[in-house]
């Protein structure tokens, strides 16, 4: 079976060569799903085809994992296209036909043991949310997306059952902005999860007249620009279109720009972090020197002044031991060198690092709190030894209720003005 296995993902690379076909490619032209399902078998009968002779070829460990790095590498990319479906399984094929040793052995550009072999949960609690029969009216949620399948199923899908039980007359639909992940999760676990041009064709397959897109991202950053844009490509075919607001509001001139929604979700996750943590209260907590650092992604992006906007409602509401940091040190005064400096400078000697993010993914497991990573934050601020303990709470702010509570106000003031037009 592991011969047969390897022969359909060997023959896989030698169809789209070695090197095109982890390039990125433009979108295919959309297509109905039974198509793409035919397109899907022809691509695996021609490989079939070609397992005869990949059979009789006597491969060693390294030759095998460098075949299933350069499939995963195929899909470490941004652009779906007709022959993604057929990828991810070549993919899939070359991991389950190496043995344990081959497996750590695979490395590439973007391929590590990880990809297929990092537990993050059961994919089965999830739910992808991409089935038909609509209706006329239709919520979308769409997230960046999150290969953890814990974190996915506790913080994505927890925002969208809360606003699923909240309207039951919706019909309440997902997509994923992130096509990396996308393919990640459906090469390895086979969970099929639409990218928003998939989401909004088949919304217009389904006859929905009102479509009402909740984001679940941060800020009117980057990808909700981005979202925007997409969105605009089905003025004609939708008969209302209406995006709601992202989970911290509108973003505000400058760093004094603090608004409701900041300041409930700034409570929200104080709360949650004391909960987690051996305190009672953050004045506790205080008094035992211990500050809690909040990492968010970080943006070039003129929206980047959010982060700022919530240290100042960290300070407006008295959480002194409270730090704002980023992944990407924008704004400069969230790199993590510049946050241990805060911190240690204000007479703290005890951490708690948790994420500022939807959903506990790979920032959160490896960016923050990966100990063998030198670059992770728990890793630099122990080396700064300005702290006698660092811990990490890996935690998204989708799981909080106080959260959801927010997104659901979001589509509720949504709705309002969806009537109103």
């Amino acid at each position: 079976m592991k011969r047969r296995l390897l022969a359909l993902a060997t023959s896989m690379v030698l169809a789209c060569g070695m090197t095109a076909c982890g390039q990125k490619a433009e979108p295919a032209p959309a297509s109905t799903e039974e198509a793409a399902e035919e397109s899907v078998a022809e691509e695996v009968e021609e490989v079939e085809e070609e397992t005869e002779e990949a059979e009789a070829a006597e491969m060693t460990d390294e030759e095998m994992a460098k075949i299933c790095a350069d499939l995963i590498d195929a899909i470490y990319v941004q652009e779906r296209t007709d022959e993604t479906d057929a990828q991810c399984e070549a993919a899939k094929a070359a991991w389950d036909a190496l043995s344990d040793e081959a497996k750590e052995m695979v490395e590439g550009e973007e391929a590590d043991p990880d990809y297929f072999g990092r537990d993050t949960g059961d994919a089965s609690l999830d739910d992808p949310r991409n089935a038909d029969e609509i209706g006329e009216n239709e919520i979308l949620v769409v997230s960046f997306g999150t290969s953890f399948n814990d974190s996915r199923a506790i913080d994505i899908k927890g925002i969208e059952d809360k606003i699923a039980a909240e309207y039951p007359d919706w019909s309440v639909r997902r997509a994923f902005t992130a096509q990396i992940i996308i393919n990640h999760v459906q090469a390895r676990d086979g969970e099929f999860i639409d990218n928003v041009d998939q989401a909004l064709e088949r919304a217009v397959a389904n006859g929905v007249k009102k479509l009402l897109v909740q984001p679940t991202h941060l800020m009117h950053g980057a990808e909700y620009d981005e979202l925007c844009d997409a969105l605009a490509n089905y003025e004609d075919q939708i008969e209302t279109i209406y995006v709601s607001e992202p989970l911290l509001g509108e973003v505000g001139e400058d760093a004094s720009a603090v608004n409701e929604d900041k300041e409930l979700v700034a409570k929200a996750v104080v709360e949650a972090a004391v909960t987690d943590s051996e305190y009672n209260t953050l004045d506790e907590a205080k008094e035992a020197k211990t500050a809690f650092v909040f990492m968010g992604h970080g943006t070039s992006h003129t929206a980047k002044v959010t982060y700022s906007q919530m240290q100042t409602m960290m300070a407006t509401l008295g959480y002194d031991n409270c730090f704002i940091g980023t992944v990407e040190g924008e704004p400069e005064e969230t790199e993590c060198q510049n946050v241990i400096a805060a911190a240690a400078d204000a007479g703290y000697t005890n951490v708690i690092l948790r994420p500022l993010m939807v959903v506990a993914g790979d920032h959160a497991n490896n960016d923050m709190a990966d100990p063998d990573d030198e670059e992770s934050w728990y890793s630099q601020f122990v080396a700064s030894e300005k702290f006698e303990n660092v811990t990490c709470q890996i935690a998204g702010l989708g799981r909080i209720p106080a959260v959801q509570d927010v997104y659901l106000t979001h589509v509720g003031n949504a709705l309002g003005e969806m009537n109103q037009d």
